[in-house]
């Protein structure tokens, strides 16, 4: 038994196995991204809450960390990130400036999911706190929208992604321009928002996915060969 290899099918088959193969590492390299990530959020969960301070500084090293910060909510300006949703029911978040209390300027503040019928603040006035009181936070650095995010829109109070600048300009407070603060209390009156429990449940399906694209890869080479094989 002997291979015959055709020109173009040759030349296209390397090409779609290139890309296989590539689509298979990239798999892996996420894989170890996600490992580590996953690795880094445990490790931080069982650590207990930082004062935040004033001018917090080498963020990298401060993503997910648990902080505790004294000040008041500002909710006569609230922003929707939308296209959000809890246990599949669609969605958004509540995202509401807090002034600190010892004078560290302000923090934007994710409050957490609401459903659609809950967006207006006037429909849950009983989770709007009002005074003084310890937020407890987790630190979430900011990272710019994906190629394929929409444009925010402030004119309809629709964010697809946490822009410092826009919202100090609309609510007048200045806010850090590299993190903002997830909210983890979730006994919160009324029910809503639903504040961000500290869940180490996340998903890693890269393994598979990378087995998939290696397996088609291999599967190609094979119907490449069984294709160009000349029988004697």
């Amino acid at each position: 038994m002997s291979f015959h290899f055709k020109l173009w099918p040759t030349i296209l088959t390397s090409i779609m196995l290139l890309i296989l193969v590539a689509l298979g590492s990239w798999q892996v390299q996420r894989l170890n991204w996600k490992s580590e990530l996953i690795t880094k959020i445990q490790t931080r969960a069982m650590e207990e809450p930082v004062l935040l301070a004033k001018h917090p500084v080498d963020m990298g090293k401060l993503e997910f960390q648990r902080v505790n910060v004294r000040g008041r909510f500002d909710h006569s300006t609230e922003f929707h990130l939308v296209n959000r949703s809890l246990n599949g029911n669609p969605g958004l978040h509540i995202i509401t400036p807090f002034l600190r209390s010892d004078k560290g300027g302000a923090l934007l503040v994710n409050r957490g999911w609401v459903p659609f019928e809950k967006k207006n603040a006037k429909s849950r006035r009983e989770g709007l706190f009002a005074g003084e009181l310890e937020l407890n936070g987790i630190i979430r650095l900011i990272k710019g929208p994906g190629v394929f995010t929409p444009m925010n829109d402030p004119g309809t109070n629709h964010w697809f992604f946490v822009d410092p600048l826009a919202k100090s300009k609309i609510s007048g407070h200045s806010f850090p321009s590299g993190f903002y603060l997830l909210d983890g209390n979730v006994d919160v009156p009324g029910g809503f928002p639903v504040g961000h429990q500290w869940t180490l449940d996340i998903r890693n399906d890269h393994l598979q996915y990378a087995i998939t694209w290696y397996s088609l890869a291999l599967a190609l080479l094979v119907i490449f060969f069984v294709y160009h094989r000349r029988k004697d």
